[in-house]
């Protein structure tokens, strides 16, 4: 059983698409970033960095105490690890889905969403910064555009690194990109909108969080966070 400590983020939603792909039994702990829950120290010992995902394995590979783990990233690979599923045995084939996987996460996510930040929930419209993130986004857009016309998926087949960026594109619209300038990335997007376990674990995640917008109490935990 994988007790997950979630919510509707991409970084939430890549742990839950990798679950229905993989079919585990799962249990989500809603953790609602909007009211502070990432900051009570229950979750605090299970992800010391306050942000979600993160999951607790009570049955973990090495059969040992339960195994608590955060960053997305990390958990994809453990749990492909765990699964022998979306993570290649070859090694070159691995490489390159760990390289595309490692792009989503020092790259693609980040920037997209300051992007986010900037352009949907700043309280001050900033012209520098909203360009200056908008530019990167679509100079990360051809990026994937150009990969993707190499293979039907990121890096060859379906694998983590497909789980991990999709997330992120969910709301290319709110980041100013239209699909239509990235034709390959449009195909491989209605491609993966369709599998069967990524429209679930959507569903599941509308039930925990219907919300469309961020209250300006919500933006104050979310933003106003320094040490302290």
């Amino acid at each position: 059983m994988i007790d997950l400590y979630y919510w509707t983020t991409p970084n939430g939603h890549k742990i839950t698409i990798f679950l229905e792909e993989a079919g585990l039994e799962y249990r989500i702990h809603p953790i609602n970033i909007g009211a502070g829950d990432q900051f009570k120290p229950e979750f605090l010992k299970i992800s010391p960095n306050n942000k979600i995902p993160a999951i607790v394995d009570q049955d973990p590979l090495d059969k040992g105490e339960p195994l608590a783990l955060f960053e997305s990233g990390a958990i994809l690979l453990y749990l492909a690890e765990k699964t022998g599923k979306f993570l290649p045995v070859a090694p070159r084939a691995r490489h390159q889905v760990q390289q595309w996987l490692m792009w989503q996460m020092g790259g693609f996510g980040p920037m997209l969403g300051q992007n986010h930040h900037f352009s949907q929930y700043a309280p001050e419209k900033i012209p520098y910064a909203i360009e200056r993130y908008q530019k990167e986004s679509e100079r990360l857009y051809g990026v994937l555009d150009d990969q993707l016309t190499r293979s039907e998926f990121v890096a060859g087949d379906y694998s983590v690194a497909d789980m991990a960026i999709y997330p992120w594109v969910v709301s290319h619209e709110k980041q100013g990109i239209s699909l239509a300038d990235f034709p390959q990335v449009r195909r491989w997007f209605e491609l993966i909108s369709q599998r069967p376990a990524v429209v679930e674990a959507y569903r599941k995640g509308s039930e925990i969080n219907s919300a469309k917008t961020v209250d300006d109490k919500a933006k104050a935990i979310l933003f106003g966070q320094g040490r302290r």
